[in-house]
């Protein structure tokens, strides 16, 4: 194994490895808070389905490619093959759409209620966060749907022109129309919910900025309220998509206009689009108060946590 080769490997290996414990050490924080608290805010159920899009990203994604890079071969069959990647496009998809829903509810929570309209959206937030969930799934499950189709095992040989190779799978589209029609429609939903997200975002920053300046103008406060943490750790989540999704965009442009992509421009976009998978859920635990709680909590002496619990008791 030559030395390009060994550098490849560790990096999807480092990616995929550190983003599959990161998301499931912020999964497992969340089911400890339900457990000792219901009430969970809208924010931190958004969090939670977001580490769980992410992490079955990186399984369907950064697993297989990572064990291809490292010379394992014949990995998945046609059925295989059409499984893992329908199920990568849709935790692709969701991991944006719930990235924006997010913006988009810190937003609705952080907006002064001017009005009864706003002020009754605000209370209805917590009930609607179910039923959007179910809507992104289905809506996203009808709009991958022609994954399976274009989805095969690798065949000897060389690899057909208009065909992405993932290295573990084949994604042949057989002509440059389907490949291009492909290619624009989920860049155009992306760059859609992307948009949606940012301008989200712009409306916190505005809010934020005016919520400081007052404060200053009325008293001096120690630290931050809730509300505006959580808009902040919104507000990185969103610029950390944002920057990736910008890098994964513009080799998937560049990707569109040949019709054999090198397989070098292939890994690349392939961990680039999976860098903000993989570094979200360390962004949550730092940022967030709770899923740091927990953590710390986990990770003191049994014997003493138990000794406070019953102190308190």
């Amino acid at each position: 194994m030559d030395l390009c080769v060994t550098i490849k490997g560790v990096s999807f290996l480092l990616q995929t490895g550190l983003g599959i414990l990161g998301n499931v050490l912020v999964l497992l924080a969340y089911v400890h808070i339900a457990l000792t608290d219901p009430n969970l805010q809208p924010v931190d159920m958004i969090l939670c389905h977001l580490a769980f899009a992410d992490l079955l990203l990186l399984l369907t994604r950064g697993v297989p490619q990572t064990m291809t890079v490292f010379g394992l071969r014949n990995l998945l069959d046609d059925a295989g093959c059409k499984v893992v990647i329908y199920t990568y496009r849709i935790a692709r998809a969701l991991s944006v759409c719930i990235t924006c829903m997010l913006s988009v509810f810190q937003a609705v929570t952080v907006a002064p209620a001017s009005g009864p309209y706003l002020s009754r959206l605000k209370a209805m937030l917590p009930q609607l966060v179910f039923p959007t969930f179910v809507a992104l799934w289905f809506i996203n499950m009808a709009v991958c749907i022609a994954a399976p189709f274009f989805s095969v095992a690798p065949r000897n040989g060389t690899v057909p022109p208009f065909t992405l190779n993932l290295g573990f799978c084949h994604v042949d589209f057989g002509d440059n129309l389907s490949y291009v029609i492909n290619g624009v429609a989920v860049s155009v939903r992306d760059f859609a919910f992307v948009g949606v997200m940012l301008g989200s975002s712009v409306y916190i920053l505005v809010l934020l900025h005016r919520h400081s300046r007052k404060v200053r103008g009325i008293r001096r406060v120690q630290g931050s309220t809730m509300e505006t943490r959580a808009a902040k750790t919104v507000l990185m989540l969103v610029v950390l998509y944002a920057v990736f999704f910008g890098l994964d965009n513009v080799i998937w442009i560049y990707m569109l206009t040949v019709a054999q992509v090198p397989p070098v421009v292939a890994d690349m976009r392939v961990f680039f689009s999976s860098c903000y998978a993989s570094l979200s859920p360390f962004l949550i635990i730092s940022s967030n108060k709770k899923v740091k709680a927990r953590m710390v909590c986990a990770a003191s002496d049994p014997a003493v946590t138990n000794k406070d619990s019953n102190v308190q008791n």
